[in-house]
């Protein structure tokens, strides 16, 4: 997992990530208080680089947090992490 660009933003940022094989990729987008504001993936994914785009719509400026799960479909390789990202408006 990378960390979005750019960052701060307004209105939108790219997040980008790579698979080392075929994967569960869940990514998610989360607020201050953790609650969850936007499921941007969620589906089986080939192996290779991916990137999404993240429109914030009407969210208010602030920190968010991005966090990617990837689990191998063989459940042998399982990669979690969480990045921070800015909103500024």
């Amino acid at each position: 997992l990378y960390q979005n660009y750019p960052n701060p933003f307004n209105p939108t940022t790219e997040i980008r990530y790579e698979l080392p094989v075929v994967s569960k990729v869940v990514l998610k987008i989360y607020n201050l208080l953790g609650q969850e504001i936007k499921t941007l993936v969620d589906k089986i994914q080939d192996a290779g680089y991916r990137s999404v785009e993240f429109n914030v719509g009407n969210l208010p400026s602030g920190v968010y947090f991005y966090r990617l799960v990837a689990v191998g479909l063989n459940n042998i390789l399982s990669y979690t992490d969480v990045r921070k990202m800015i909103l500024i408006k």
